[in-house]
């Protein structure tokens, strides 16, 4: 039997999450979060690199204490484990379609200031972030493109040659532009309102959650998440005041740049549609984007 529940443990998964390896424990009164790495995806040291990820950001943005690591033990079965704190709020998803446009602003606001505090914290050179000391893996150099990457799973999913070529066209047409941005950060690359919780009385960021995405990369990568589908008005004037708060962008050059660093996530959601939701979603609103 696995330890933690031999401490006596009961698990019930947490509402929300799709990972399937997410669970609320409760264990002697206390209610902590609990991430079993079962899937054979994860890198060797997932579990020890989001620990030393919230460690990291711990003071400057809203995240659990990290309670116990234990790694991956093969001998014995055992897969990797992460427990951190139980923090209170409401999931920005279920949150923001009850808000007035005063209510979204204020929401907007404070995602916002958290897409910007993480694009603040800089990083030498973009890649994955390799252990749990956070050495950073370069990403490959050279090679095929991300969109030829990509462009065999999207012709299976019904995109034309022509629509291949313009797909092609507008992403160095965005690369371009992104590489007028000449330093990295520390990114999410899964903020969203579903991966946020906030007081509902105040509105204030209270968690920022599911850090598995996380590595050093384009500052504006963050930013383009927040406004992927959230496109209401008054939540993404909220969004980008606070941006401009902190890093000086005007609300226009800050959504191109946002829109460009977010089509490396679109084209990879987009080879996977069908997949669940987002990645359906993701691939209706690229062939939008493209034939635009």
């Amino acid at each position: 039997m696995d330890p933690f529940l031999a401490a006596g443990a009961s698990l019930e998964p947490l509402e929300g999450g799709w990972s399937g390896e997410t669970f609320v424990a409760d264990a002697g009164g206390e209610r902590t979060v609990v991430r079993i790495y079962v899937d054979p995806r994860h890198p060797e040291h997932a579990a020890e690199i989001t620990a030393s990820l919230l460690r990291l950001v711990r003071g400057l943005l809203p995240v659990p204490k990290v309670r116990e690591v234990r790694r991956v033990d093969p001998e014995a079965g055992l897969p990797a484990l992460l427990v951190t704190e139980l923090l209170p709020g409401t999931r920005g998803d279920l949150l923001l379609p009850t808000l007035d446009p005063a209510g979204q602003r204020r929401m907007g606001e404070a995602v916002g200031e958290v897409a910007a505090v993480l694009a603040g914290m800089p990083t030498l050179r973009a890649g994955a972030y390799a252990d749990g000391d956070l050495t950073i893996e370069p990403f490959p150099a050279g090679g095929p493109t991300w969109v030829e990457l990509h462009r065999g799973s999207l012709a299976e999913h019904g995109w034309s040659a022509a629509d291949l070529d313009a797909l092609a066209a507008h992403f160095d047409r965005a690369q371009d532009l992104l590489d007028t941005v000449g330093r990295t950060s520390l990114v999410h690359s899964d903020l969203n309102p579903k991966n946020l919780l906030l007081d509902p009385g105040t509105l204030e960021v209270t968690g920022v959650l599911d850090w598995e995405f996380a590595h050093s990369g384009h500052p504006f990568t963050d930013l383009g998440n927040l406004l992927r589908f959230d496109r209401q008005p008054a939540y993404v004037e909220g969004v980008l005041a606070s941006w401009r708060a902190r890093h000086g962008t005007g609300p226009d050059e800050a959504r191109a740049l946002a829109a460009a660093a977010d089509l490396y996530a679109l084209v990879e959601l987009a080879s996977r549609a069908g997949s669940n939701p987002v990645a359906t979603r993701a691939a209706e609103q690229l062939r939008a984007v493209v034939r635009a």
